[in-house]
């Protein structure tokens, strides 16, 4: 995959002793890459984010410092990724080191990939609900989060999940990988092409972290003095009407004047046309639809506005230069983040394979 084919950084076997997972990524071979363990493990861990609400960043993480990068001896002779010990309930395969304790048991799964959705159940035990409170691109504190409830013993071991996650940028599939989803709901993203607007559903599989971000955003009411509307990806809005002002609007939705500049990209001296769109909550990192063509005299604000998309985000998913003026016919992703050659990521098509 193009985002993670850059410059291999070799990471050294890191020490980390769990109180429930094994470290046994201190038996690394140093020529273990963790770049080949991203490549091949990366579509099972989004995969796992969607399923269970556990950033892929953090699994891939633990992955690799549990693992050594996949070639540790419980990895290659159990498949066992992430140092499951058996405990009373397992029913599986067993094997037995020296961890903690002398010969404790340990998890043998039949394919690494047991070992990931296995993993994916273990977080969901009440001693880690915490966790799924925060948003799922907050891995810094997933990382801190896991260290807090218990999950290892090592007290740099948040630091070292961390680490490996910028290293790496695995971020980039949480961020992408949540907005997107929130997007397409569940993997029926439309194209402009489309005439059906259905309302946008956001995937339950998201859960509580997306809730979290549900709740920065609160609902507006103005006692029905005017309609407000929703977009497709569940923000807030209302069109212009002649003679409006960002004061007046403020003192009529008991909002402030700065919220509908921030919320709309606009200058204190900006004065709304009839009928244009103005947002009541900020915009996403996504839109509704997938693309969107170039028009004539069209700029980056014209299209954010249009789809209730941060102009930030069509910059970074288009990789354009802030002050370039668009070419009419361009067709711009306003979901994906696309490579060098503008095409769309692999996830794309994970996700919903009618990507194209």
């Amino acid at each position: 995959m193009s985002l993670f084919k850059t410059t291999v950084l070799r990471i050294s076997s890191l020490l980390g002793s769990c109180v429930l997972f094994c470290g046994f990524g201190i038996f690394a071979n140093d020529d273990a890459s963790s770049e080949d363990y991203i490549d091949k493990w990366k579509k099972e861990a989004v995969s796992q984010m969607i399923e269970y609400n556990i950033p892929a960043s953090i699994t891939l993480a633990q992955g690799i410092l549990e693992s050594g990068n996949g070639v540790s001896q419980l990895a290659l002779k159990s498949n066992n990724h992430f140092g499951i010990k058996c405990h009373s309930d397992w029913v599986g395969g067993r094997t037995y080191h020296d961890d903690d304790e002398k010969g404790e048991c340990f998890r043998v799964y039949d394919h690494p990939k047991d070992s990931y959705e296995d993993h994916s159940k273990f977080l969901l035990k009440s001693r880690y609900a915490m966790l799924f409170e925060l948003a799922l691109d907050d891995y810094k504190g997933w990382a801190k989060g896991l260290k807090k409830c218990g999950y290892a013993t090592n007290p740099q071991y948040a630091e070292r999940l961390i680490t490996l996650i910028e290293r790496h940028n695995l971020n980039v599939l949480d961020v992408e990988g949540h907005d997107a989803l929130a997007a397409v709901g569940k993997g029926e993203a439309k194209d402009n092409s489309e005439v059906v607007k259905e309302q946008q559903v956001i995937s339950d599989r998201l859960g509580s972290a997306s809730k979290a971000r549900e709740a920065r955003n609160s609902p507006i009411n103005n006692g029905g003095a005017r309609r407000i509307r929703t977009t497709e990806h569940g923000i807030q809005f209302v069109f212009a009407r002649e003679g409006d002002t960002q004061k007046s609007l403020a003192k009529e939705l008991d909002m402030m004047p700065w919220q509908f500049r921030k919320y709309n990209g606009v200058s204190k001296s900006h004065v709304f046309n009839l009928e244009d769109k103005i947002y009541l909550q900020p915009k996403k990192n996504h839109a509704a639809y997938t693309w969107h063509t170039v028009r004539q005299g069209q700029t980056i604000w014209d299209i954010s506005q249009i789809y209730g998309i941060k102009t930030s985000a069509i910059i970074r998913k288009n990789r354009l230069n802030p002050n370039e003026s668009l070419q009419v016919g361009t067709k711009l992703s306003l979901q994906w983040p696309l490579d060098k050659e503008g095409e769309l990521p692999w996830y794309a098509k994970l996700i919903n394979p009618k990507e194209s």
